[in-house]
């Protein structure tokens, strides 16, 4: 495992956002400001967020959406209230991070979209209704890979890395069959990440990923690959890459 795709280096990086004395009470992402409680993934000490609005085309003046939108994940909210400001009509977001969830509700009052915004507290769709359906169910993976028989020690560290990859095989497995027809499961990954082993996961649950936009940006001396990828139903739409099909 390199230093870049240790999960130790990830937990530092993490430690060192969740306690920094310039931890802001408010951040400014996306043209807005946004509320930022104690415990919550922080927006400003890393791209991701603002990676994952462009991937998604809900930087700028984004193109009107409807329908319902699930967030995994949800962190600040920042994605999922963008999504509501967008036009989505029904948006759920969830997070195994009370704070996370609290945080998300407080964002959505901020912008004016808590009528049609829904906070939930759970891991992963444990605490959705079994009949929910969504048309585009969204996650910016914690994609670096723990061990797994790692502990975490602060629910902050979950937003970090996975141990086992447990969360993404849940993510993988489950996603597709809670979508609308025609609906999208899409995934937030990078190349931090064990791309190997989501493919052999995928496969596994007879997924495919089908890879529609990437992002190079730099992560300080470094640069990391964002990757946006559609998870299917069948292993028979993605070529061994992971690459869309002809």
């Amino acid at each position: 495992m390199s230093e870049f795709t240790s999960h130790v280096r990830s937990l530092e990086r993490s430690r060192a956002a969740r306690n920094r004395q310039d931890r802001p009470a408010t951040f400014e992402l996306g043209g807005r400001t946004w509320d930022l409680l104690d415990d919550v993934f922080a927006p400003p000490f890393s791209r991701s967020t603002a990676v994952s609005m462009d991937l998604l085309g809900l930087t700028g003046t984004p193109a009107p959406r409807t329908g319902s939108f699930l967030e995994m994940g949800c962190g600040t909210g920042v994605i999922a209230v963008s999504a509501a400001l967008a036009g989505c009509d029904r948006v759920t977001a969830t997070d195994i991070n009370p704070q996370a969830v609290a945080n998300t509700a407080l964002n959505a009052r901020r912008h004016g979209v808590a009528d049609r915004l829904r906070t939930v507290h759970g891991d992963l769709f444990a605490a959705l209704a079994p009949e929910e359906r969504f048309d585009t169910v969204y996650w910016h993976s914690n994609f670096v890979l723990a061990p797994a028989d790692f502990t975490y020690d602060t629910l902050h560290d979950r937003a970090y890395v996975d141990a086992g990859y447990r969360a993404h095989e849940g993510y993988l497995a489950e996603a597709p069959d809670r979508l609308t027809p025609g609906g999208r499961a899409l995934l937030h990954f990078s190349t931090r990440g064990d791309l190997g082993l989501l493919r052999s996961l995928a496969g596994r649950h007879g997924r495919a990923l089908r890879l529609l936009d990437s992002r190079v940006d730099p992560e300080g001396t470094e640069t990391v690959e964002h990757l946006l990828f559609e998870i299917r139903a069948t292993a028979a739409d993605a070529g061994p890459t992971g690459a869309a099909s002809p």
